[in-house]
């Protein structure tokens, strides 16, 4: 899709709305500005009963209780998934990692997370992951961790043997749809949504790290991400698009808005659905007309779902190294199924079709980009509700994700439907949702 709404933008004017488009507060903003059009009555497709978010904050509360007794709610993360089951799978990477000084240490654990959350979409209701070192079946997100992790510990996305414990950019172009395949145990009887869409996005990966030798190597290992970040002296380093020296000292601080605009401008080429504003990849952002704004990006709502999930996934990496992820706030929550399916199902957001869920949805079409946006701005909505209820006026979003929204919206779809199926089906290339 290109800029349909403005076909003369000057070059500089196209620089400036991509800008927008990779900014954390975009997203905020935008998804705001539909909400709003959609309590004025403007949508074709949605209205809200917000008075129902009371029951929804009882519930994520509720859930959030059971889960984390101890009142110690960690960040809605990747990490979560490779616990699975009461398994210590990080203290097996550790093992294998001994000898690694801290900044190799940083690297290897922010490839293992990058690979999993690309590879983490929608799995289906029929896929599952029979993991042989602890004897545990897992399936959906958690079995789509527990299968990447142990390919990575396998060194499916490394090239060097020696040194199995990384991902890098040779490996990953030479992966097919058979050998991604065998690391989530596919099979007729054990069907994987989205496994084609999940290889074109490892080789699409590869074509980025490639093209960016400065930041990421001869190597193409996206762990260089914590060099570029904190201004590690191991190559010349790009900082708001200006070469720094290998001097610079290390910064122990990064903003997460910093964090996800730089996998923004470093991997916008790469997701299969192919957004462009006038020719240049913006990844997860989409045209509406009821998005507003203004300058060059105006009309175009950014979602970054899976880049955010990314974002909030790498703050355990760049801590345990010493670096602290900053403004975690300018994030926002996650529109995917779990989330946004959580408030169809409660009846905050309610389609005015009644058989909305009759058939398959596409991402780019304007009744997905709305629950979307409606989702955002509702689990804004929802933390103040959920802080007042467990007692705690500091709870992180990403700690109501985890505690928490996604466990909720899984937990209803269950109480609603056999297998526990969104409310909503949705064509996915394995990227988006």
């Amino acid at each position: 899709m290109s800029n349909e709404l403005n076909p003369t933008l000057s070059p500089g004017d196209v620089a400036e709305g991509v800008r927008r488009l990779r900014q954390a507060a975009t997203v905020r903003e935008r998804c705001a500005n539909l909400t709003q059009a959609v309590r004025e009555g403007r949508s074709e497709h949605f209205r809200l009963d917000e008075s129902r978010l009371d029951e929804v904050a009882q519930r994520i509360a509720a859930l959030t209780r059971a889960r984390f007794p101890d009142g110690r709610v960690p960040l809605h993360s990747r990490w979560r998934h490779f616990e699975a089951g009461g398994v210590d799978r990080l203290a097996e990477v550790n093992a294998k990692l001994a000898g690694h000084g801290q900044v190799a240490r940083a690297r290897a654990h922010i490839e293992l997370v990058f690979i999993s959350v690309l590879l983490d979409a929608g799995a289906g209701a029929q896929w599952q992951y029979v993991e042989k070192e602890s004897g545990q079946t897992f399936a959906r997100s958690e079995g789509l961790g527990v299968a990447s992790l142990r390919g990575f510990l396998a060194g499916a996305f490394s090239s060097d043997m020696g040194d199995p414990c990384r991902v890098d950019a040779k490996a990953l172009a030479r992966i097919d749809v058979p050998a991604l395949a065998a690391i989530f145990q596919v099979r007729e009887d054990n069907p994987l949504l989205g496994l084609e869409g999940r290889v074109v996005l490892l080789r699409r990966l590869a074509q980025a790290l490639r093209q960016q030798v400065d930041t990421f190597t001869a190597d193409g290992r996206p762990g260089h991400l914590f060099d570029a970040l904190t201004h590690h002296h191991h190559a010349p380093r790009l900082h708001n698009h200006h070469v720094v020296p290998r001097s610079t000292a290390l910064h122990h601080q990064v903003s997460a808005a910093r964090l996800l605009q730089s996998l923004l401008d470093a991997f916008s080429a790469i997701w299969p659905s192919g957004q462009q504003f006038m020719g240049v990849p913006v990844g997860d952002a989409w045209a509406h007309p009821l998005a507003g704004g203004e300058g060059p990006s105006a009309g175009w709502v950014p979602f970054h779902k899976l880049s955010q999930w990314l974002s909030y996934s790498l703050v355990e990496p760049f801590q345990a190294a010493g670096v602290q992820i900053t403004g975690l706030e300018e994030l926002t929550g996650l529109p995917e199924y779990r989330n946004g399916g959580l408030l169809l199902d409660a009846g905050v957001i309610q389609p005015l079709d009644s058989e909305f869920g009759t058939r398959v949805r596409v991402p780019g079409e304007p009744w997905v980009i709305e629950w979307r946006a409606l989702t955002v701005t509702l689990l804004d909505a929802l933390l103040p509700r959920v802080r007042t209820l467990l007692g705690d006026d500091t709870l992180p979003l990403g700690c109501l994700l985890e505690g928490g929204s996604w466990a909720a919206g899984r937990q209803i779809a269950a109480e609603r439907r056999g297998g526990g199926a969104p409310p909503v089906a949705i064509d996915s290339d394995g990227t988006v949702f």
